[in-house]
């Protein structure tokens, strides 16, 4: 069952990063250490986060599958991975949140502790909770573990598809270029000279550019690394406000 608690883990920092990094935006990972004002190295400590994440669930997705024959039942299943997801946001609120201060839920907010508290209450207390009471009633039925690790599966893979959509009305696209591309070079040689640039950093290196009915495709070949909306697996950049 340990391997359960640990797809349990893995799978809330994916909710976390996907959820509060991506699609909310409150914080990126290393929001509050000094030095840290970069979006590109904001974005690329993200994606490493997200990297370990993939490792811990491949990992426990092997753990599984070496168990099959001994499965436990699937409510002591689902009950361990509920309790890992909880631990995972436990862990964050403790270590990174409030030890080591590296970020806090939500950073524009008058209360932070209070969005802190809450957040590990609903989302780390009552999973471990609810996953407790499943451990405690191992006989209950249910669906066998492998369809639920694999409706789990599917929801990730949806919700990443999901996060990586455009809002609607978005006008913008978010691009990382390589180091030495310039921007508007870049876009020139992709087809794209009539986009407007509207913000990049100091660097050159992350840019904002309304790209209009542009295929942005060809800015892979132009130097490009990540391209908002070109269905690029690193859910982790997804879609910036501008």
């Amino acid at each position: 069952m340990r391997w359960s608690g640990l797809l349990g883990f893995a799978l809330g920092g994916f909710f976390d990063g996907i959820l509060l990094h991506q699609i909310l935006q409150w914080h990126h990972l290393l929001s509050l250490v000094p030095g840290m004002v970069d979006l590109r190295v904001q974005i690329l400590w993200d994606g490493y986060f997200h990297a370990l994440m993939y490792g811990l669930a491949a990992l426990a997705l092997w753990g599984l599958w070496r168990a099959r024959g001994q499965a436990a039942a699937a409510a002591a299943t689902l009950g361990m991975v509920l309790a890992g997801f909880g631990a995972w946001h436990v862990v964050d609120a403790l270590l990174s949140h409030w030890l080591l201060g590296i970020h806090r839920i939500r950073l524009d907010s008058p209360a932070p502790l209070a969005w802190d508290l809450g957040w590990m209450a609903g989302f780390g207390l009552v999973p471990i909770l609810i996953g407790w009471r499943l451990l405690r009633r191992p006989g209950r039925g249910g669906p066998p573990p492998a369809v639920l690790v694999s409706v789990l599966g599917a929801i990730a893979a949806l919700g990443g598809i999901w996060a990586a959509q455009p809002p609607e009305g978005q006008p913008f696209a978010t691009i990382v270029f390589a180091p030495g591309v310039h921007p508007e070079d870049a876009l020139a040689h992709a087809g794209l000279g009539d986009a407007q640039v509207v913000w990049m950093d100091p660097l050159s290196q992350v840019t904002v550019a309304r790209l209009g009915d542009g295929n942005p495709w060809p800015l892979y070949l132009a130097g490009a690394l990540l391209v908002s909306g070109a269905g690029t697996p690193p859910g982790c950049f997804a879609w910036t406000k501008v």
